[in-house]
């Protein structure tokens, strides 16, 4: 129940408290404690990142990525009917398939619920529960590949001190998803499709390039001069509906405090840092704890991590845990 609160208040917006030292259970105590006692020397952070780190996870989620949606361009292309439609919605070998957020808007706008969507939102989440959630949008989402791209370069902007980065309270991104429902309802048309570069570019590659480009473009370059991952972080309704979805999803990114030099390394790399805060020192109330729902299943802190200390794990039935 402590990880289903703490995920709803992050993906609201809202901030996790340092735990009070009675709600830290006694092994992670010890931990904490012996750390304090025995602090983590600069030399011996500088000898665990001399051997680098690894891209599996990052490298595994490019193709899949890359996969998926070269897919949607062959099947319509050669007309082989494997995966029609777009990313929105779409038919694999038969099976009806609509995103959760596309789905909601189109309830929302025509005021009815058909059986086809039934079907498709069905199949879509049940196996976003499985895979994770917000794994959409690091895993399948094409605006996601551009805009981490897009991020590097900002990232390497705001170090050479050529721009500063821009933030905003997380919490507009759950006004945004407001506004998209009310707007949805109101107009009695999905708003936020016309505008959401998860579509328009899915749509794009598969059907060719249309004038919607532009504001993807713009996108781009906004969080690449002004505010990092922008879109993602305080706009995009997509990955808050998933979000909701990984509440109950049993993979996740599990920490463990025991050998973490607590470097930071994780926080600055993750598109959520804030499902991070466990790996602040003295702030892991477990010997494992979960990363929040509206973690993205990226990979990207558990291929930095040189202890380990950060792995995916998918919960079984019963408690138990399999890596």
């Amino acid at each position: 129940m402590s990880y289903i609160k703490e995920s709803l208040i992050q993906l609201f917006g809202g901030e996790i408290k340092k735990p009070a030292k009675e709600d830290i259970k006694p092994a992670a105590q010890k931990i904490h404690f012996y750390k304090k006692a025995n602090p983590v020397t600069k030399a011996y952070i500088e000898e665990l990142h001399a051997a680098g780190h690894s891209n599996k996870w990052r490298n595994r989620r490019w193709l899949t990525l890359l996969f998926i949606n070269l897919l949607f361009v062959l099947s319509y292309q050669l007309d082989i009917q494997l995966l029609e439609g777009a990313l929105t919605a779409s038919r694999f070998a038969g099976f009806h398939m609509a995103d959760l957020n596309s789905a909601l808007q189109v309830m929302l706008a025509f005021k009815e619920v058909v059986l086809n969507l039934i079907i498709g939102t069905t199949t879509v989440l049940i196996m976003w529960i499985l895979l994770g959630g917000r794994a959409f949008c690091s895993w399948i989402c094409p605006y996601h590949l551009l805009a981490e791209w897009a991020e590097a370069l900002h990232v390497w902007l705001a170090k050479k001190k050529i721009i500063e980065n821009k933030t905003f309270h997380r919490g507009t991104r759950s006004v945004f998803y407001v506004i998209f429902a009310l707007l949805a309802i109101i107009t009695g048309y999905t708003v936020f499709e016309t505008i959401s570069p998860t579509g328009i570019l899915s749509r794009a590659l598969i059907y060719g390039p249309s004038f919607a480009l532009v504001w993807v473009g713009v996108l781009l370059l906004f969080e690449a001069f002004v505010s990092r991952r922008a879109w993602c972080r305080y706009v995009c309704p997509i990955g808050m509906t998933y979000g909701f979805v990984g509440l109950v999803s049993p993979l996740r990114v599990t920490y463990t405090p025991t050998d973490c030099a607590h470097e930071g390394d994780c926080r600055h790399v993750c598109l959520v840092p804030h499902v991070l805060n466990m790996t602040v020192k003295g702030r892991a109330k477990d010997v494992r704890v979960d990363a929040g729902a509206d973690c993205t299943r990226c990979g990207l802190c558990v291929d930095l991590c040189p202890t380990d200390s950060l792995r995916f794990e998918f919960k079984m039935p019963g408690g138990k845990k399999s890596d």
